[in-house]
């Protein structure tokens, strides 16, 4: 274990509940240290004020595992799995959701979602990477899983020059079936989009449940179904849903015949821009009166920040401008770049040049099993809105 001492008033975010620390934030940087290696910080004073792991080679160079002096424990990795799982049976997800949410765990780097008797994990980080070892004690203690996945897939590791090669502890099939309110759903666990599904839109999608009875939804960005499937078993009269990825909608389709609506929800691979200029112009055979518009997170970075505002404006504004009065626009982004404001702004601006006068119904953000940390907001990256055309 090494020191990392701050400079004189680094500490002030640390001691607010921030959990990352940046290289430029540190004395006497040193770039020799192997990245992952733990670490004790220090203020300026040398008083011991958190615990985690160094990286000379990132931006954010130290990530908090621990605050206070107190030492980190023999088994802190399996205690604080132990804490997440806990709280995740709390909250009433114990077979499928996020039993670990990096940060707001106590475990940055490290993203684990389970699907019953198979674990998706995701290190993101040299840290994590270097305690990998103890992750995989501690969640067959916990889990007792029968496969464990690697997706081992992200930018992340691209950055912190980690091998990009899946891996398997056990038996994962290649797809799994979960049920998410009362839904069942056929994922594509090793060649799914993240960890195969999005369990952060669990509760949107039942909220949005008494919204859907006899509507005529268009689900674009459909993946594997998850929001039109729902709408389809939850009383929609018809959803058409698109994707442009050909996986995608092979699976969309699956999803719908094996909760029996297959006749109602019907999927194409297209393009959704594409759709909505048919939907604006009124070109396509009906005209929805609901669009579930869950577009990727085109930000990459703070760069492309406001490229991508762009982007999400010209989406919301060209479904709105499609629906007539008393249609639904459910929307969101997902990128912690994206701020609450910056998400209302946006659809703000998407109304505006629409021409329309639109109501916003509901405000809402990620599921109970993705925790928000209040000090650190980068840990809330999900926005979505349910908006209504008057």
């Amino acid at each position: 274990m090494i020191d990392i001492k701050l400079k004189a008033r680094e500490e002030v975010r640390v001691s607010s509940g921030h959990l990352w620390i940046f290289s430029n934030e540190i004395e006497n940087f040193d770039k020799t240290a192997t990245p992952g290696t733990l670490c004790r910080i220090l203020n300026s004073n040398g008083k011991v004020i958190a615990h985690g792991y160094f990286n000379p080679h990132t931006l954010i160079a130290v990530r908090i595992l621990k605050r206070g002096s107190e030492p980190l424990g023999e088994d802190f990795i399996f205690d604080a799995i132990d804490n997440a799982y806990t709280y995740r049976k709390e909250i009433g997800v114990r077979k499928y959701g996020r039993m670990v949410y990096g940060e707001s765990d106590g475990l940055p780097g490290l993203v684990i979602d389970r699907f019953g008797d198979i674990l998706v994990i995701d290190i993101l980080t040299a840290g994590m990477e270097n305690l990998k070892d103890e992750i995989v004690s501690a969640v067959k203690k916990l889990f007792k899983p029968k496969g464990i996945l690697f997706r081992n897939d992200s930018n992340f590791r691209v950055m912190e020059n980690l091998p990009t090669e899946q891996e398997i502890i056990g038996k994962v099939p290649e797809t799994v079936v979960i049920e998410e309110n009362k839904i069942k759903y056929e994922v594509p666990l090793l060649a799914g989009q993240k960890t195969g599904f999005y369990f952060d839109q669990r509760e949107n999608r039942e909220f949005l449940k008494p919204y859907f009875k006899e509507r005529l939804v268009l689900d674009l960005y459909s993946y594997i179904g998850g929001f039109g499937v729902y709408a389809a078993v939850n009383g929609a009269a018809q959803v058409w849903g698109t994707d442009s990825s050909a996986l995608a909608v092979e699976f969309a389709k699956k999803n719908a015949e094996l909760n029996d609506v297959a006749d109602i929800a019907l999927y194409e691979k297209d393009d959704a821009e594409r759709i909505l200029s048919a939907m604006g112009k009124k070109e396509l055979p009906d005209q929805p009166d609901m669009v579930l518009l869950d577009p990727p997170p085109f930000v990459k970075n703070r760069k492309s920040l406001p490229q991508a505002i762009e982007l999400y404006i010209k989406l919301n504004r060209m479904a709105l401008e499609g629906l007539e009065k008393g249609g639904l626009l459910a929307t969101s982004t997902c990128s912690h770049h994206i701020s609450r404001e910056i998400f209302v702004d946006i659809l703000k601006r998407a109304a505006f040049k629409a021409g329309k006068q639109v109501v916003m119904l509901e405000l809402r953000g990620q599921a109970k099993d993705h925790p928000v940390l209040l000090g650190m907001p980068e840990t809330e990256y999900l926005h979505f809105a349910l908006l209504q055309v008057r």
